[in-house]
C-alpha cells in the first residue's frame, strides 16, 4: 500500500485509497473499525498522508478550470483547504492519538476522491 510516485504521470488509484481509508474507518466509513496495531498505524497514516500529498493538488488544479460560481468548485476548494489542514497537524492525545489522527487524514481523502470524480475525467 503506498501513494503515486511519479506526481506528474501518475493516475489516481482511487479504489485504492479508498481502501486505505476503510483500514481505519471500517467498510461504511465509520470509525468503528478495530484500529491497526500501532506498527501498522503509522505506514497507514504515512500512506493517507502520500495519498493526500498527491491529491489535493490534482483536484485544486481540476476545481481551478470549473466555473467560478461552481457549488462543485466551491466544495472542492474547501475540501482542499481542509486537507492541507490536516496535513499540517500531528497527532494529539487531546484528539485521539495517532488512530483519531489517522480517522481524520481517511475522512478528508474519502472527500477529496470524491471530489477528484465530480470536478474532472477519473480513469
Amino acid at each position: 500500500m503506498s501513494a503515486p510516485t511519479d506526481r506528474s504521470t501518475a493516475v489516481a488509484d482511487l479504489a485504492a485509497m479508498r481502501q486505505a481509508t476503510v483500514l481505519v474507518l471500517g467498510p461504511e466509513g465509520r470509525p468503528h473499525a478495530l484500529p491497526p496495531s500501532p506498527v501498522n498505524l503509522s505506514d497507514v497514516i504515512a500512506t493517507l498522508r502520500g495519498y493526500l500529498e498527491w491529491l489535493v493538488p490534482q483536484v485544486e488544479r481540476q476545481a481551478a478550470r470549473m466555473p467560478k460560481d461552481s457549488v462543485a468548485r466551491a466544495c472542492a476548494c474547501a475540501c482542499v483547504g481542509q486537507a492541507r489542514r490536516r496535513l499540517s497537524t500531528a497527532p494529539s492525545h487531546r484528539y485521539g492519538g495517532d488512530i483519531g489522527h489517522a480517522r481524520r487524514l481517511a475522512r478528508v481523502l474519502c472527500a477529496l476522491c470524491d471530489d477528484y470524480e465530480s470536478t474532472g475525467e477519473t480513469p
